[in-house]
């Protein structure tokens, strides 16, 4: 047993109603991105918004509070009965700081928004989904101010996401690496080392067909569908419902099949992440990813250091030839060249690895003139045109092709975004230890054997769960803490090398 103090086995007696009520919630906003009527949202949102308040009720009773307290400095518990103590704690100091009423108002009206932001993004009417913006940063902002902040109320909000960060840490990391990536893709540009464009991106496919591919290709990965699903949502998602139900989603648009495919090896990595944490940890408040960055470095691993290298291209060819009939026009080079164009382009989950980065800049600034409160939503939608055009060279036609294509402003996600930026970092850290120590990795590879890759993860990372803080899991693990040299040397290497 991993949990062995007598004090902290009585706590998570208490929590297990905290772990029930969430695998609910978790089942429930599944549904709700995928198979729930849209008229079930009226009763779906009350009943979110009751669950939510009952969460903090409980998660501050006494028999939870009061050992948390008094477990904060004892030396005698274990690396995973700490770690379920500072989870909770930290927990316990966001939901006190919040009225009941702000976090079932929070809820209900980020549940209301979702099917009014896709309705929005469908129609090209951002005016459906602007009162609710705006009423989403009015109440940000109070959650932000309620929680505290010692520097900036944007980091009230970061630090929910990605434990311990600052805006000062993310401007930070942007002023290192967006110079940088500038170089790297005027030299892509100027000097024609990948396509801007592909006559494939126009191709259309059949959605059964693609399914199919999606689906085999999941298996060579080691997706294991008996443990997981796959399924269809506007905006492609993971959830992790519990250690032995992950579900993951795709979107088929109908051609230009990369971009349900990368969405679908990215998902992966996200679930593959929630099903390697020790099963020991089961229904305890450290069964999870330790943060959101963390999460994201798993995905972007297996999307763009696996999913869109040479070696992967080569091994997934016979799949796709005999899948998609168009394939057998292109050979491997072509569908390498295909699944790697570089461009400025408009829509952040279709971006290449070189600009992907500058879509979450934009991202970031404009959330902290939203927390500071110098943008309303119809400002937010008009300096975004002005923003990207400035960062990337190109300007949207519709709202669809800007401020309303991403669903987190709607879920109340304000602070995420930076996370995105992180996990590319920490994505690109990994293959820089993964190559030293798994000498064949690329052998790996090109043979689709996927299990020394899946153990790597699982030892470094997976298997902890949220026992360990982001950066020190880092340090454990990689004997260092996050460092975007790698990532700048990663895009060097493949781009100009």
């Amino acid at each position: 047993m991993v949990f062995e103090h007598p004090k902290i086995k009585e706590l998570l007696d208490y929590t297990r109603v905290l772990w029930a009520l969430h695998h609910a919630q978790s089942v429930m906003s599944w549904d709700s991105e995928t198979y729930m009527p849209r008229e079930g949202v009226r009763d779906r949102s009350l009943a979110m918004a009751e669950l939510a308040a009952l969460y903090q009720k409980l998660l501050l009773r006494d028999e939870v509070v009061k050992p948390v307290e008094e477990l904060l400095d004892n030396e005698d518990l274990n690396d995973y009965e700490r770690g379920v103590v500072r989870v909770l704690h930290r927990s316990i100091r966001i939901m006190k700081a919040l009225p009941p009423k702000l976090v079932m108002e929070i809820a209900k009206t980020t549940e209301e928004a979702r099917p009014y932001w896709k309705e929005a993004r469908d129609k090209n009417k951002f005016e459906l989904f602007e009162p609710y913006l705006d009423k989403i940063i009015k109440l940000v902002i109070e959650a932000a101010d309620y929680i505290g902040y010692e520097e900036h109320r944007y980091d009230a909000l970061l630090d929910r996401y990605e434990e311990g960060l600052t805006k000062a840490r993310v401007e930070e990391m942007f002023n290192y690496i967006e110079p940088r990536i500038r170089r790297v893709l005027d030299r892509v540009l100027s000097e024609g080392r990948y396509p801007q464009n592909h006559e494939l991106e126009e191709v259309k496919y059949e959605v059964e067909a693609m399914e199919r591919v999606n689906k085999t290709i999941l298996e060579k990965l080691g997706y294991p569908f008996e443990r997981g699903r796959l399924d269809v949502s506007a905006h492609p998602f993971t959830i992790g419902i519990g250690l032995d139900d992950v579900r993951i989603t795709t979107r088929y648009e109908g051609k230009d099949f990369k971009r349900t495919l990368y969405s679908t090896i990215h998902e992966f990595g996200h679930a593959l992440y929630d099903l390697q944490i020790d099963k020991r940890l089961r229904m305890t408040p450290v069964a999870h990813g330790v943060s959101l960055g963390i999460h994201e470095s798993q995905s972007r691993f297996w999307e763009n250091v696996i999913g869109r290298s040479m070696a992967f291209v080569e091994a997934i060819y016979p799949i796709l030839r005999d899948n998609l009939d168009f394939i057998n026009g292109y050979g491997i080079d072509e569908l390498y060249y295909y699944f790697n164009t570089v461009k400025p382009s408009l829509i952040r989950v279709e971006a290449d690895e070189v600009t992907y980065n500058l879509h979450i800049l934009l991202r970031f600034k404009l959330e902290v003139k939203m927390m500071e409160g110098e943008y309303k939503a119809r400002d937010v939608a008009e300096v975004w045109n002005d923003e990207i055009e400035r960062l990337l060279g190109v300007r949207p036609k519709t709202y669809s092709e800007g401020v309303l294509q991403d669903i987190h402003w709607s879920m109340g996600s304000i602070g995420y975004f930076p996370t995105y930026t992180i996990g590319n970092l920490v994505a690109a850290q990994i293959y820089s230890h993964i190559k030293r120590d798994l000498k064949d990795f690329t052998e790996l590879v090109s043979g689709l054997r996927f299990e020394p890759v899946r153990e790597y993860l699982r030892e470094k990372i997976h298997k902890w769960g949220a026992t360990y803080p982001p950066e020190e899991l880092l340090r454990r693990s990689f004997g260092e803490p996050m460092n975007p040299k790698y990532f700048i040397e990663y895009l060097e290497s493949k781009y100009l090398g």
